[in-house]
């Protein structure tokens, strides 16, 4: 594919969410730039979650994984439900009632400002990081495909990326992104199922051969029961699953400013059961092309690249496929990017806003000025963290890094569990030395497991070590409730 043409499906498909921004940022306030005045269509809320959940490492791992963990990750998928449940049942219930903007006034209510500050605190970090890395390899592959060709530096790339997002933003905000995710999740979705409709027609597959291909080959084993020390083993990622579906939606603005956009509660819990439901099959589409890429490399006879996460991007733009998938790869991997980058902006903004310069307590006159600057300070912010992952340069640490924002979602699950589940109350100056000294006591846990508990390694069931030490942390510096 050249570059012109890839510009060019870009550019075009930039206009698209200029317009939607323009259209619904009419008569736009703070009150829209955050909760979208509470008017959100429930349904579209659900269907434009869908790409925020699966980012642009979503797009491209995931497919990725399938060589080496099969369609295990199923596993995790299904504990997602049982998260989900628990979000709409319990978390979303709380933050309707006490009619919050941003979730972690919550944590202010009920233990004091110190530990409100440190939840927003530690979600700021998180999402920082995790905005910034998949931006970091959308900018990447633009790099590759376009910018280096015309000898343009790859921090122009980033800047002009993060710019595109703020332009589309900077008014409407939530109100905004909950239509602009609707059309890059139609993007996203669209993309994988025509490229898994091509490849199959490439092996000459029709949709009953290509079930039972996938099926019978080495890549369709779901279940792993038989080595509980296995990083595959099914309750492992089944709780797993379970848990960061809590914190990474229920307990993360960025997800639930979009449900807080609803009109009711009720429609609330209406887009988050459909949601959590379509995932499923979104999941298990991602992992069929991720057979079916494996299966026609190896059909062809295309070396599978030793980064699995290369094979996709390699089979779409090397020529070996029609250019079609190329168009829809490229397209697919910019929606699925930025339908979780523009929400994340949006959400630090907020959380910044909200949380950490109490804007809701200055004067009407300054809040949407404030509101505006903050919005750039966190674009720059993007900007200079995704330029730290590209001088770092180095992959490992570059994975290491991504990891870490996971041990922060630790303390937000502990303090959350905490409150809800207890009747007692904390000294509040105390809980950011807890919520600090949890992370890094799971850190030193994690890196002696094997000698510590008889051989066994930690898998993404790390958050759950890590929420309870947060847990056990609070319940030592408590009192009971005056």
């Amino acid at each position: 594919m050249s570059p012109t043409l890839i510009l060019s499906i870009i550019a075009a498909y930039f206009v698209m969410l200029f317009i939607i921004g323009k259209v619904t940022s009419k008569g736009a306030d703070n009150n829209s730039f955050f909760i979208g005045n509470r008017q959100s269509p429930w349904w579209v809320v659900a269907f434009g979650m869908i790409g925020t959940s699966l980012s642009g490492v979503t797009f491209i791992s995931v497919p990725g994984w399938v060589g080496t963990s099969q369609f295990s990750y199923m596993q995790m998928v299904l504990g997602y439900l049982v998260g989900y449940t628990v979000i709409a049942t319990v978390l979303m219930p709380l933050y309707y009632r006490l009619n919050l903007t941003s979730i972690y006034t919550y944590l202010d209510d009920r233990f004091g400002r110190a530990s409100y500050k440190t939840g927003a605190s530690f979600f700021l970090l998180s999402r920082t990081i995790g905005a910034a890395f998949r931006l970091y390899l959308v900018a990447g592959v633009l790099q590759l495909t376009i910018f280096d060709a015309w000898g343009i530096p790859f921090i122009a790339t980033v800047i002009g990326t993060i710019v595109f997002i703020w332009l589309y933003t900077y008014e409407g905000g939530i109100k905004t992104i909950i239509w602009t995710d609707t059309l890059q999740t139609l993007f996203m979705l669209l993309a994988v199922i025509f490229t898994v409709g091509i490849i199959s027609q490439e092996l000459g597959f029709g949709y009953s051969e290509m079930v039972s291909a996938i099926r019978e080959s080495d890549y369709s084993r779901i279940f792993f029961f038989e080595d509980v020390n296995h990083p595959k083993y099914f309750w492992k990622q089944f709780l797993a699953g379970a848990f960061i579906s809590i914190v990474m939606t229920g307990l993360d603005q960025d997800m639930m400013q979009k449900n807080l956009s609803c009109k009711n509660i009720g429609e609330a819990q209406k887009n988050m059961f459909s949601f959590s439901f379509v995932l499923v099959f979104v999941n298990l589409f991602f992992l069929a092309l991720g057979a079916l890429l494996y299966l026609f490399a190896t059909a062809k006879g295309f070396e599978i690249p030793a980064k699995t996460d290369d094979l996709y991007p390699m089979l779409a733009t090397n020529g070996s496929l029609p250019i079609i998938v190329g168009i829809l790869f490229i397209l697919g991997l910019i929606a699925a990017a930025y339908s979780s980058a523009d929400s994340a902006l949006a959400a630090l903004t907020t959380s910044a806003c909200v949380d950490i310069l109490d804007i809701e307590k200055r004067p009407e006159i300054e809040r949407t000025p404030l509101r505006k600057k903050v919005h750039v300070v966190m674009s720059v912010l993007l900007v200079v963290t995704i330029m730290i992952f590209k001088w770092v340069n180095d992959e490992s640490v570059i994975s290491a890094v991504f990891r870490v924002a996971g041990y922060t979602y630790g303390p937000l699950l502990g303090l959350y569990a905490f409150g809800l589940f207890t009747k007692l109350n904390v000294r509040d100056k105390l809980v950011p030395l807890i919520c600090i000294a949890s992370p890094i006591l799971t850190y030193v846990i994690n890196a002696n497991s094997e000698m510590l508990l008889g051989g066994y390694k930690f898998g993404f069931e790390l958050l759950i070590l890590n929420g309870a030490l947060t847990f056990l942390g609070l319940t030592a510096i408590s009192k009971k409730s005056s």
